[in-house]
């Protein structure tokens, strides 16, 4: 089977996320994508993540049945701070019977550069979406990196949280399930 990797702290998954790993799953060779949540990213601060596990259960209620998304938390197992290398050497381990592929964002490929071990994930097919100012493929030469025909997406998980704090309603942004787990919660309004 093809799984395609889509990693992200996912605080929280947002409408966005589910765009973009639904629209991959059905317009490539992958068979299914799995939204892995990452405990800490080693560019990002942890202490703006909510819990490993509430986040994952976002992603549950999020995708619901959707037989083409799965959430993974496989990370969760792993030595912290997450490194995408090592994930993919456990996956190979675990699950011999996968390919695996990884989905990101032109602004994560424009930094790969700084990821642990860069030049062994420059040899998996990378499926990229675009993001605002970074239209330029760092790796020409690399056939595996496919930039894909997909319309521009603004929205970030931080501009959720910071709304949510300011009291504005985020109802559009998020899936229903979400958004009313947030609510019913409180989360983010600190």
């Amino acid at each position: 089977m093809k799984i395609g990797l889509f990693f992200g702290s996912f605080n929280p998954v947002h409408n966005g996320h589910l765009i973009i790993a639904s629209y991959i799953s059905q317009t490539t060779d992958l068979d299914k994508v799995w939204l892995v949540v990452s405990p800490q990213n080693p560019l990002k601060p942890k202490e703006t993540l909510l819990r490993d596990h509430d986040r994952l259960h976002l992603i549950n209620l999020a995708i619901e049945e959707n037989k083409h998304l799965k959430s993974s938390s496989i990370e969760f197992k792993l030595p912290k701070p997450s490194y995408t290398i090592d994930t993919l050497t456990y996956l190979h381990e675990k699950y011999p019977q996968h390919q695996f592929s990884l989905i990101m964002g032109s602004d994560n490929l424009v930094t790969l550069h700084k990821w642990k071990n860069f030049e062994k994930l420059l040899v998996y097919p990378i499926y990229v979406y675009k993001r605002r100012g970074f239209d330029e493929n760092p790796y020409p030469e690399r056939p595996n990196i496919q930039f894909l025909d997909f319309p521009f997406l603004d929205i970030s998980a931080t501009f959720i949280r910071d709304s949510i704090r300011k009291g504005i309603s985020m109802q559009y942004f998020l899936p229903d399930a979400v958004w009313k787990y947030i609510q019913d919660t409180g989360w983010y309004k600190k």
